[in-house]
């Protein structure tokens, strides 16, 4: 059995006639870069505040490393980093004085150390040449470096990361995946809360995607994927033939069209099949080639196939029925 950073069962959060999070069943993997998903407003900060112990469940359970939050939330919180609702830092404070300052509060931080270990930070976010500049003159990107900074003053087992680019130019967002790629190198957990598709795909392993306050959906990235439906389509003149074999092979066939291809001759017609990840060739049906060779075998004349995948953005709208930012 996988052995879960995070788990929660039936947690929930309302305040007053509202409910926030509705009774979620969360498992993310040690060792995962887990992205959780969801519009704004489905409530994915809330439940990233119950798991950090910052506002209590109304009902339900949730263990963080191992500890039944927030009853062990002195034990487990030094373990993990957290970036949350974007950083908020001392304006009148350089950057490495802002990053002393948390860390002293740290009773678990050695104060021999904190000097290395802030330089040490400061350097691995790319900002040690901002080291003495005050938090103030900070843009955007460099305040949410400054953030993923603090959260690296010591060792951690998981780290929760709420919108981790944020403000940040190319470069600066390619350099953070970077870091989190180093991170689940190194062991660490990464729970990462983003609103950017190519992100996720970029940089995660895991997914879960919250709607109006439910968990709606969880596994790995490549179940997401391939979950929802696809479609097979054929071009061939033999519309008859080849809608029999594919339904032979147990997929439910659409009506037939004219084949689009510029190349097809004026007698070929597209005839597609659905499939979902519980029948078809995602569940050990034939494979592609297989279902080509049939309808050869079968004597239908194939001048064209493929398999279309539903995509992570379609997934998303599928699930949530809202849209989503997909730009990088």
């Amino acid at each position: 059995m996988t052995e879960l950073a995070i788990e929660t069962h039936g947690l929930t959060k309302r305040f007053r006639a509202q409910t926030a999070v509705d009774g979620i069943d969360l498992a993310v993997p040690r060792g995962s870069v887990f992205g959780f998903l969801g519009p704004n407003g489905s409530g994915k900060t809330t439940t990233i505040r119950m798991l950090l112990g910052l506002v209590g469940a109304t009902a339900g359970q949730a263990r963080v490393l191992g500890g039944d939050m927030p009853r062990a939330l002195h034990d487990v919180l030094p373990r993990v980093g957290a970036l949350v609702e974007g950083p908020a830092f001392a304006p009148f404070l350089s950057g490495a004085a802002n990053l002393r300052r948390f860390d002293a509060a740290d009773r678990h931080a050695p104060p021999a150390t904190r000097a290395d270990r802030v330089a040490a930070a400061l350097d691995r976010v790319g900002l040690a040449h901002a080291a003495r500049k005050k938090a103030g003159a900070y843009s955007l990107g460099m305040k949410q470096r400054l953030g993923l900074a603090n959260a690296l003053l010591m060792p951690r087992d998981l780290l929760v990361l709420d919108e981790p680019t944020n403000g940040l130019d190319p470069q600066g967002t390619r350099e953070v995946r970077s870091l989190i790629r180093s991170f689940a190198a190194d062991g660490t957990t990464v729970f990462v809360s983003s609103h950017l598709l190519a992100e996720v795909e970029q940089l995660c392993t895991h997914v879960g995607v919250m709607s109006a306050g439910r968990l709606v959906a969880q596994g790995t990235l490549e179940e997401f994927r391939r979950s929802g439906e696809s479609r097979v389509e054929v071009v061939t003149p033999d519309r008859g033939p080849a809608r029999a074999t594919l339904e032979r092979l147990g997929l439910a066939t659409d009506a037939t069209g004219p084949a689009h291809d510029s190349d097809a001759a004026a007698s070929d017609a597209l005839v597609t099949a659905r499939f979902t990840a519980d029948d078809g060739i995602d569940a050990g049906a034939p494979p592609a080639d297989a279902i080509v060779a049939a309808l050869v075998a079968d004597g239908v004349r194939v001048r064209g196939f493929a398999v279309r995948r539903t995509s992570l953005e379609q997934r998303f709208v599928e699930l949530t029925g809202e849209g989503f930012d997909v730009v990088a």
